[in-house]
């Protein structure tokens, strides 16, 4: 069994919104609902030059996720993979979660009135691809998804 993470550098984020752009194509969120969002510091003048910070922000599958904690309907659960997905089908929308995320990783869809967070595309992991936003789309290089092969 594999163990799946999201690397993210964000030193090397250029701020481009591929990743963003990439996400909203795979996962066809709904407008406002961003599973993966590009958030910017500056421009600030440092050492004379003149510098943007961005960041980028997702879900970090948690190893003890405090969103599944806070679900009251365990709506939200973590595969053995280590991919930690919402089934939204099943969310009643009382928003337990986008409260207990420490990353503000879960956002919620008022159109639906489900919560809504990134399952790292699993349903292109169970078929041997990467997810939309690291697969070759960012610019800047600063996603990738780390498997760590576990023993049986």
């Amino acid at each position: 069994m594999n163990r799946f993470s999201m690397i993210i550098d964000n030193e090397a984020c250029w701020g481009c919104r591929a990743c963003e752009v990439a996400c909203k194509q795979e996962m066809g969120a709904p407008e406002g609902v961003k599973l993966i969002s590009v958030g910017e510091q500056g421009p600030e003048i440092k050492q004379g030059k003149w510098s943007f910070l961005f960041h980028v922000n997702v879900c970090n599958h948690c190893e003890s996720p405090p969103c599944a904690e806070a679900c009251f309907d365990a709506v939200i659960t973590k595969r053995q993979d280590g991919i930690v997905v919402l089934d939204q089908e099943r969310c009643t929308g009382c928003g337990a979660c986008v409260e207990a995320c420490p990353y503000e990783a879960i956002a919620f869809d008022s159109n639906r009135s489900v919560a809504a967070k990134c399952n790292l595309c699993s349903h292109r992991i169970d078929h041997g691809l990467l997810p939309a936003c690291a697969d070759n789309i960012c610019l800047g290089h600063c996603i990738r998804l780390e498997v760590e092969e576990c023993g049986r």
